[in-house]
């Protein structure tokens, strides 16, 4: 079990495709900090980081919940430094929480924007700084951010452009962080799914259970970040990964099996 007793830090872990990701380590044994907002439960979104630890236990991990707003920089200091104390160490961050408004300029209200930037931007900017003196500890370091490959096609920014710059900006961080910490064996790559993926957020915002019924399920975002953080940290990083790619690069053949509805017609994710 190649994570056991290792530490993994990530943030919006209470549902989706962050507890997507917490279960497949935690069945490795790895240490499992659920950084998030939710401690009541929102029936429209549902979970709560008191679920997800529950669930990380019954998987075979260890769990520290930490209610954390990624916007105030003295939440993440605390989360940081409790999951230190708790666990000893952190060994992988994962950049997950994310906010999204697929809005046109004029219909984008100053709080929406400000919001996706506190969170998406400057939460995965200021998460990741406070991580990096505890992996520079670690012995196979990686930062994993959920942010798409850089793309100037102006097709991107012409629907919604406050949230594709935000999108972007994760990944550049992503990038700039590859090279910024490459002295210090630590790697950071970005990780973008091909498809939709059967989230609240597509249940909720883009398209109900039509949509749905073409995602995929997070469980091939969660195999796909596992591939990526068991590579060596000194060579596998400053990569913006498509998840389907990945799992097809380790000799991965039955991806029907992350459909929703197998057969399905697939409805191909933004930015691809």
């Amino acid at each position: 079990m190649l994570f056991k007793g290792k530490t993994i830090f990530i943030t919006g872990a209470s549902r989706g495709i962050g507890k997507a990701i917490a279960l497949r380590f935690a069945r490795e044994g790895a240490n499992i900090v659920v950084a998030a907002k939710s401690t009541t439960e929102d029936p429209k979104l549902g979970g709560t980081i008191y679920s997800a630890a529950k669930e990380i236990e019954e998987a075979g991990g260890k769990s520290l919940a930490v209610k954390c707003d990624i916007r105030d920089e003295l939440q993440i200091q605390e989360a940081v430094d409790k999951a230190v104390e708790t666990f000893g160490g952190i060994d992988v961050l994962i950049n997950n929480a994310s906010a999204i408004s697929l809005t046109p300029t004029e219909k984008t209200e100053p709080k929406r924007f400000d919001l996706m930037h506190d969170i998406n931007v400057r939460g995965t900017f200021f998460m990741s700084r406070a991580c990096i003196p505890h992996l520079k500890k670690s012995t196979n370091a990686h930062i994993l951010t959920l942010s798409p490959p850089l793309n100037m096609t102006m097709k991107w920014f012409k629907d919604h452009l406050a949230y594709t710059l935000t999108k972007y900006n994760m990944t550049m961080i992503a990038q700039g962080l590859a090279e910024e910490l490459r002295p210090f064996g630590i790697a950071s790559n970005a990780l973008w799914p091909r498809t939709t993926i059967a989230t609240a957020a597509v249940q909720n915002l883009l398209g109900g259970d039509a949509l749905i019924n073409m995602s995929r399920t997070p469980e091939i975002v969660a195999d796909a970040a596992f591939s990526i953080i068991s590579k060596p940290a000194k060579t596998c990083t400053g990569h913006a990964f498509i998840d389907e790619i990945v799992l097809m690069e380790d000799g991965e053949t039955d991806l029907e099996k992350y459909s929703v509805v197998p057969g399905s017609k697939l409805f191909q994710d933004l930015f691809l």
